[in-house]
């Protein structure tokens, strides 16, 4: 089994690698996908919403007494959480359970709730 090893000036040079061009269109897609995830949890409820489904995956009607957000704000958010595959849905009869979908979601949550209320932080990574 043989190993790899990468010494600094074999990393200088996979940087330099990089043409401008390429690291400014990477650097573009990454801020229109930051942009995109930004916009979508820019609304009060909905970050309610994904904060409620870190704690698991609930139904709509337990989201709605839990959240304290009424049937059709919490419908409509949920739409749009759902359309942005920022959760994801199961379905068991007649109820829809809802949970988080996107790793990109749950990080960009914990870095606002950190800044915002750093205890609260602590204790959902505890």
């Amino acid at each position: 089994m043989s190993t790899s090893t990468t010494s600094i000036d074999d990393a200088s040079s996979s940087v330099a690698d990089f043409a401008p061009k390429d690291l400014a269109e990477q650097m573009q897609q990454a801020s229109m996908q930051a942009s995109q995830l930004l916009k979508s949890l820019s609304h009060p409820d909905r970050l309610l919403l994904l904060c409620q489904l870190t704690q698991g995956e609930y139904c709509v009607s337990e989201l709605e007494s839990l959240v304290g957000v009424g049937q059709p704000s919490l419908s409509q958010q949920l739409g749009i959480l759902r359309k942005d595959a920022l959760v994801t849905t199961r379905r068991e009869g007649k109820q829809i359970y809802y949970s988080i979908a996107s790793d990109d979601a749950w990080q960009c949550y914990i870095c606002c709730m950190n800044a915002f209320v750093p205890k609260l932080t602590a204790s959902l990574l505890a």
